[in-house]
């Protein structure tokens, strides 16, 4: 089966699970795409210059079955602009996030269109795959809050039909995280060694890392010996904490910045004991799941989606995992993990093997089916 792969912001997270799914999938891949920058004018553009892109590919004799493509894309757009042969295409919407519910720093008058573009998209989309059950369930319950602050027309009545349409579709993580063995383990676990700890996002407000910084101050005052990681990507808008803490924690930091290689990074999960995530705004986590598959201790605030990936309701004992997402918890846990490092049992138990269960081997087989039922229903 041939499938358009449409992504108007080919990075990051968006990227890396078309690429994904595309190495382990049976099925053939065409992705049409746009560089990730300027994620705001894509989501205005991006709908006539990748139907542009398609319909020059069609007139050189391309066809496909089904179209995949991500919330980036205003997809009732796209198809009134592409070729009528491939608007007729069942078609499948993603959602890596949403535009509904972003945390701003600053009260402002916030820009609607990127909303509606979302909830035109749904209507306009056969299917609806979300990446958490918490991301459909934010999605739509602000939907409906979104929809009746409009003076008249309200259309909430598409909101039952968007959630009978809608199912979850995890994201796959690379089985490579997963390959340190327990040897190795149990290798890095010394009790006389620093607690190494590393923290991992985008360098953006929204992974909140001036709790992560306080936390750390916190810890160091407390006599913790740690070594630390502050690994992800930057950009312009950079937080200023990321300059205070370089300088701050010189002596105690070994990483700082961007992985060079994804061996690299794979290399950093895989010999760091504790994970931290202070994130304020998280649909699936990534990053998480990818350091808890490499053997690390993960530290997570209790919201978004961290209860649901990690099974914290049907597995309670996982509370050891989680921390009330201000400094002071997180200082709190990073002291445990300490303790327990310093006594060898810094341990995540059976944490990787259940979540095991997100590599792209397991995720892809049952991905390859849904979008394979729907283009042939």
């Amino acid at each position: 089966m041939r499938v358009l792969a449409i992504e108007p912001y080919f990075g990051g997270s968006h990227l890396a699970f078309l690429m994904g799914w595309q190495s382990h999938s049976v099925h053939d891949f065409t992705i049409v795409d746009l560089p990730a920058f300027h994620w705001k004018w894509r989501m205005r553009h991006s709908a006539i210059t990748l139907a542009d892109q398609v319909n020059e590919l069609a007139s050189q004799g391309e066809h496909w079955d089904v179209v995949f493509c991500s919330d980036m894309l205003n997809l009732a757009e796209w198809k009134g602009l592409v070729d009528s042969r491939i608007a007729r295409l069942p078609a499948v919407l993603y959602f890596h996030e949403n535009q509904l519910t972003y945390p701003s720093r600053q009260p402002r008058e916030w820009d609607y269109h990127f909303a509606f573009s979302n909830f035109t998209s749904a209507i306009t989309a056969d299917q609806i795959w979300y990446n958490s059950q918490f991301n459909e369930d934010e999605f739509l319950t602000e939907l409906d809050a979104f929809l009746h602050r409009m003076p008249d027309f309200q259309p909430s009545h598409h909101i039952p039909l968007l959630r009978d349409k809608s199912t979850i579709q995890p994201p796959g993580v690379d089985p490579v995280f997963a390959s340190r063995g327990e040897d190795e383990a149990e290798a890095s676990n010394t009790s006389g060694d620093p607690l190494v700890v590393t923290w991992a996002a985008r360098w953006e407000h929204d992974k909140d890392p001036e709790t992560f910084f306080d936390a750390v101050r916190l810890a160091i005052a407390n006599g913790l010996n740690l070594r630390l990681r502050i690994l992800g990507e930057s950009f312009k808008s950079e937080p200023p904490v990321f300059e205070m803490a370089k300088q701050e924690f010189a002596t105690y930091i070994d990483e700082f910045g961007y992985a060079e290689s994804k061996s690299q990074f794979v290399e950093l999960m895989q010999s760091t004991d504790v994970f931290v995530s202070t994130a304020i705004h998280e649909f699936f986590g990534i990053s998480a799941v990818e350091a808890a598959l490499a053997g690390a201790y993960p530290l997570l605030p209790r919201r978004l989606a961290y209860p649901e990936v990690f099974e914290l309701d049907s597995h309670p004992d996982r509370q050891q995992f989680f921390y009330d997402g201000d400094a002071e918890s997180l200082a709190l846990a990073l002291g445990r993990c300490h303790d327990l490092k310093k006594a060898g049992r810094l341990s995540s138990g059976d944490l990787k093997v259940r979540l095991e269960r997100y590599t792209w081997p397991k995720r892809t087989p049952i991905m390859d089916e849904a979008i394979s039922k729907l283009a042939h229903r």
